[in-house]
């Protein structure tokens, strides 16, 4: 039986797992680790990779036929390279060929959410059109835009950072961008924490507001706005419109018949009720398959991700082989 590793990289926990070409996850293992810059978390994967070979082993006991790494930042995965996790962390890393030489086992790299929205391509909604756009509303926020079949990536790699569109939400909350009011900087977990930390002195609330060594739960914000708590149903609105926001613009650009919604923050269908609320149906016409949350395990979207990259890359290079045979042999 046929399986690729999938390795999906976040900014608190590294998860290692093999998934068959129908999406099942055979096993898995997480481990969780600090901050890292690019040189760190080539080290954060080779020793994660050495202890899930030796504690969990391969599934069938054969060698999976190829690895995917997803990770944060500008990626160029044709030739797998990890150009970047942010401005301030910009080493260029030649990751594929790094992991692939190490563990005997083609690699190829890409974007997290460029990774989800390929497993969403190969098993999710992505497998009954060719025009959709994938949001992940997490600790930030992306975008996987496909169009007509191809995903979307940019001159410098870069498409699909829509959590850094202002979206007519005004709160007066700093992004990490450096402009104010973007939607990742209201409705993103970082976001949600960001601005219940700034309105929190104009409203009654019984949020629980950590030290800044923690964020604030959306969880609880989402319980305390069904019970009426002013400050978390102003959260909760803020958040709804900001994205619905985005999604319609996302739409006026893309044109997609249908649009689905992944990510921590989504994930329980709390949100989605309230966004529905400010989506135009002028604007919404057009998608025709509506605003959806994937069906794909969110906890586990970023592990298929990386694997339907290894397996989409795996299959190509096999077709490029036989053509080669075959030219070879009718020539």
């Amino acid at each position: 039986m046929e399986s690729f590793l999938g390795i999906d990289l976040g900014g608190t926990k590294l998860l290692i797992g093999e998934v068959d070409r129908e999406g099942n996850i055979l096993n898995f293992k997480k481990y969780y680790h600090g901050f890292f810059n690019q040189r760190d978390a080539v080290g954060i994967i080779n020793n994660c990779l050495d202890d899930y070979i030796e504690t969990v082993g391969w599934y069938s006991g054969h060698r999976p036929v190829a690895m995917g790494v997803g990770v944060v930042g500008r990626v160029d995965s044709e030739n797998g390279i990890w150009l970047q996790i942010d401005p301030t962390r910009t080493i260029e890393i030649d990751l594929a060929n790094i992991l692939s030489g190490k563990f005997d086992m083609p690699c190829t790299v890409d974007n997290d959410v460029k990774s989800a929205t390929h497993a969403e391509t190969t098993w999710g909604f992505g497998q009954f059109t060719d025009n959709f756009i994938y949001i992940n509303v997490g600790t930030g926020i992306a975008v996987g835009s496909v169009v007509n079949g191809t995903m979307i990536r940019g001159s410098h790699f870069n498409a699909g950072e829509a959590g850094h569109l202002k979206v007519g939400v005004n709160v007066g909350v700093q992004c990490g961008c450096g402009r104010t009011d973007c939607v990742e900087a209201i409705a993103s977990g970082l976001g949600f924490d960001k601005c219940a930390r700034l309105l929190a002195p104009q409203f009654s609330t019984n949020l629980h507001i950590p030290d800044k060594d923690a964020r604030v739960s959306v969880a609880e914000v989402y319980n305390l706005a069904l019970r009426g708590d002013k400050l978390c149903t102003v959260l909760v609105d803020n958040a709804a419109e900001a994205i619905a926001n985005l999604i319609m613009n996302m739409v006026r650009v893309f044109d997609p018949d249908t649009v689905v919604l992944g990510g921590g923050v989504v994930s329980d269908g709390f949100l989605l009720g309230h966004i529905k609320k400010y989506l135009h149906p002028t604007t919404m016409r057009f998608v025709t398959n509506g605003v959806v949350l994937t069906k794909l395990n969110p906890d586990f979207i970023g592990l298929l991700g990386a694997a339907s990259v290894a397996m989409a890359k795996h299959d190509e290079s096999k077709l490029q082989n036989e053509e080669k045979e075959n030219d070879y042999v009718n020539a």
